[in-house]
């Protein structure tokens, strides 16, 4: 199935800016046209967007993307150096989960120490997040 920029952004669920703003940062591809100039849009570029959208939503930055796009689209120059960026991000996943656990312990804590939820003005957790 094909979709102009229209059909396109809705089924990816973003507006027709982001999807400009993303060829402009190359993480798209120039689309084929049609005789009349419409951008046409497969559904490999609809999995391409939601891929994109995904790395995001899991604090990867528009550049580490670009960055491991190089791998499907086969660019040599972005593959450079993919080792040492994979190494040094794995290391930050690692981080991050980590602190992601102490999170979530402290939530876990301090929701047993929450009262009755209609007491919410009472609650103990911001005197207690306050104090730490």
């Amino acid at each position: 199935m094909s979709y102009r920029i229209s059909g396109f952004a809705d089924r990816c669920d973003v507006n027709k800016e982001t999807i400009r703003y993303y060829e402009k940062k190359k993480l798209l591809q120039e689309p084929s046209r049609t005789n009349s100039g419409y951008r046409i849009y497969s559904e490999d570029d609809v999995k391409r967007v939601g891929f994109i959208k995904r790395m995001q939503e899991l604090g990867f930055s528009l550049n580490e993307i670009y960055k491991l796009l190089g791998v499907v689209d086969k660019d040599e120059i972005r593959c450079r150096d993919m080792f040492e960026f994979v190494s040094k991000k794995a290391e930050e996943v690692k981080k991050q989960i980590e602190d992601l656990k102490r999170i979530e312990c402290m939530l876990k804590d301090l929701k047993k120490r929450c009262p009755d939820e209609k007491e919410l003005h009472e609650c103990p957790i911001i005197e207690a997040l306050i104090e730490d």
